[in-house]
């Protein structure tokens, strides 16, 4: 998967490499990600942009951590072929305020939360949703859950906390 990045209004940081290994390890835990021919967007940014983004698309007024917007159905994302031309898998933003409020909270560095978000977000671009089902919610955290232990980092959900 190659991500196209755009970053605006984080600090200083290597948050380039940072997402390339989260969206490492998401492509080792959903193999549909692993495709050669995804592209997607990953705009870090600020809470004044996500709320924009969130009351626009989502129709939701207020800031939030993360954001998805898929352009691939799952069943098209896992019967992708790996020739061809590129294929847009979505956008992901990720709000600077917040993923830092919330990583100080949790006691997290904020690169590790960052990599939280990051691999959330591509779960929801492929398909996964955790608003649907708690069955699914538990679904998702597992992966969320083995990507992280693949960068070190620990288990988000210790105290049940959903991105």
């Amino acid at each position: 998967m190659e991500l196209e990045m755009d970053i605006e209004d984080w600090p200083a940081g290597d948050w380039e490499a940072l997402a390339e290994r989260a969206a490492d390890a998401a492509s080792q835990v959903v193999e549909s990600l692993a495709n050669p021919r995804l592209v997607t967007s990953l705009l870090f940014t600020s809470d004044a942009r996500i709320h924009e983004l969130n009351r626009d698309w989502r129709q939701r007024d207020k800031p939030t951590n993360v954001l998805s917007f898929p352009m691939l159905e799952r069943t098209d994302l896992v019967h992708l072929d790996p020739d061809g031309p590129p294929e847009m898998l979505g956008d992901i933003a990720l709000a600077y305020e917040t993923c830092a409020r919330e990583a100080e909270e949790k006691g997290v560095p904020l690169e590790h939360h960052a990599s939280h978000l990051i691999v959330h977000g591509l779960l929801h671009l492929a398909g996964y949703d955790h608003e649907i089902s708690d069955a699914d919610a538990e679904e998702m955290e597992a992966l969320e859950v083995k990507a992280l232990a693949l960068l070190d980092i620990g288990n988000p959900y210790s105290d049940h906390e959903t991105p």
